[in-house]
């Protein structure tokens, strides 16, 4: 009796990776909710993530240390935390001032 066992390869990573992103994308693109936006901006940002650690991977490339995807991640993790906290606070305020967090609404954030 013999079993199959296929091995999680680089390219799985970054098809879970490309799969975040659409998915991203598409809820930035479909939302109208302040905070529906925001959670497409963080799924985007994770599959860019997934991204660079397998492109970072000792797996594709021999000659590697193997951090620099990681070291790339963590910037991204970091852009991400200081994003969500600029971004909620501009929501939480505009809610204040209209009552809804409609980003059709946000006429009076034009400058």
């Amino acid at each position: 009796m013999t079993t199959l066992v296929a091995s999680i390869t680089v390219s799985h990573y970054l098809a879970v990776g490309a799969v975040l992103f659409v998915t991203g994308v598409m809820c930035m693109a479909t939302k109208r909710n302040a905070l529906g936006v925001l959670m497409g901006i963080e799924l985007v940002l994770n599959g860019a993530n997934v991204n660079f650690v397998a492109l970072g991977s000792p797996f594709l490339r021999s000659t590697t240390l193997g951090i620099d995807g990681s070291l790339i991640a963590l910037f991204v993790i970091v852009l991400a935390a200081a994003e969500a906290a600029v971004a909620l606070a501009i929501a939480l305020n505009f809610y204040n001032n209209h009552i809804t967090i409609d980003v059709d609404r946000a006429e009076d954030l034009k400058g």
